[in-house]
């Protein structure tokens, strides 16, 4: 039997008014003002922090199986949760690959044994993440969060028209890596003037759109819920503003880097080189459009930890990826919210109920729903210290920055998973 607890005078991150919330059994009892304290509550005082769903994070990697050396289910759970996320999605470029059921089932039991919140597995899209041959869509669906293959995309047109034609007879969701390797020119940064300046061979915003565009085409000829990772480029936010008024089922998601850096912010250091990269102040621009708007659909980290080795090679040298599960909700909301760019409650749209309604999950401030939620403190402002991070991967674009919202406390399945002043 999990503790009843009573969150007591929290803001609603909607409405502003005061709000009390009873948790028990893991579940939403009562949302109200005043209610009064169940025998033996556990009480929040809850007075000037604000209440939001638990966030939802579609794109992470753990490591797990594989190269726990550079992140965990433990660790990457405990970054999660001290991030104010209650679900998230890991990527299949693990080993070994979730490609099949004795596969995923390695996963399947670290999550089980180890993860603090929701951790929804991706199956691959092919056999190894190699592109070549397509997994058993049909037994995997039902134990996963989709398919994706990420970290590469599928080259081939043909092996993508058979993936999206039996990912869509099971209604499951395909998240895909858009990148043209031939486009690629073995670049590393955004092919713009930082890396004409420095010489740097650069990553052109074709190798993006152009998958983007036959994604979206193959998409709509098979009836496939097509969700874009990490859209970068200004060419891929028009590309699905203009599919989505055609009715093409399709969604995608942004990084808070992309929504806060330029190419002309790029340092000579490993913490500044992720895949895809960051690029202009035009592609910037048209994502915080497209995140406004609703083009882009959802804030998601593309949590990449890796060793503070591979990371401290530069530019050139260092591994793709950076880690953002404790700065997510700071970030976005100093970058989109605090300049009056976009409300309060339209951040949320885009970290928790639209990724939750991607993945058929309850909204926790319907009663009878996991209580999943998180307690923020819209007003705190803090410096971001990698040193202090739990996840193990410390490299950062947003080292040293100064960032307002602060996660305070986050509860999962009705159960405080983080707090900031201790469990």
């Amino acid at each position: 039997m999990k503790q009843t607890i009573l969150i007591k005078e929290a803001r609603h991150y909607a409405t502003g008014e005061a709000v009390d919330v009873i948790i028990a059994d893991g579940q939403v009892a009562a949302m109200a003002s005043s209610l009064p304290a169940p025998e033996g509550a556990a009480v929040i005082d809850a007075r000037g922090l604000t209440l939001l769903p638990g966030l939802v994070d579609l794109h992470v990697h753990f490591r797990e199986p594989g190269y726990s050396y550079k992140e965990t289910i433990k660790t990457g759970s405990e970054a999660a949760a001290r991030g104010g996320f209650t679900t998230v999605c890991t990527m299949p470029n693990v080993n070994p690959v979730p490609d099949s059921d004795e596969a995923l089932s390695v996963q399947e039991k670290l999550i089980s044994d180890n993860a603090l919140i929701q951790v929804l597995p991706y199956a691959s899209i092919t056999r190894r993440r190699l592109g070549e041959e397509t997994v058993d869509f049909a037994g995997l669906a039902h134990r996963v969060a989709g398919f994706s293959d990420d970290g590469t995309g599928v080259q081939s047109e043909q092996v993508m028209a058979e993936a999206m034609k039996g990912i869509a007879a099971t209604g499951a969701l395909l998240a895909a890596h858009c990148e043209v390797e031939s486009l690629l020119n073995k670049g590393y940064i955004h092919d713009g003037d930082y890396a004409a300046a420095h010489g740097h061979r650069g990553i052109c915003s074709e190798s993006e759109w152009k998958e983007v565009e036959r994604d979206i085409r193959l998409a709509e000829e098979s009836g496939c819920r097509l969700h874009i990772c990490h859209v970068s480029t200004k060419e891929s936010v028009d590309l699905v503003r203009d599919a989505k008024s055609r009715g093409v089922k399709v969604t995608c998601e942004t990084g808070p880097h992309y929504l806060w850096f330029t190419d002309a912010d790029l340092q000579e250091e490993g913490r500044f080189k992720m895949n895809p990269p960051i690029r202009s102040a035009a592609d910037r621009e048209a994502l915080r459009a497209g995140i406004i708007d609703g083009t882009v659909d959802a804030i998601a980290t593309d949590h990449a930890p890796h060793s503070a080795e591979e990371k401290s090679r530069g530019l050139e040298k260092s591994a793709m990826g950076v880690v953002g599960l404790e700065t997510s909700f700071g970030a976005s909301y100093t970058a989109m919210v605090v300049p009056g760019l976009m409300t309060l409650d339209k951040l949320v749209e885009r970290m928790s109920l639209t990724p939750r309604s991607l993945l058929g999950l309850p909204d926790p401030f319907e009663t009878g729903s996991p209580a999943d939620f998180v307690l923020v403190d819209l007003e705190s402002k803090w410096r971001v210290e990698p040193a202090e991070f739990v996840s193990m991967g410390k490299a950062t674009p947003f080292e040293g920055l100064a960032l307002q919202g602060e996660v305070v406390m986050t509860i999962h399945d009705g159960e405080i998973v983080y707090s900031r002043n201790g469990l």
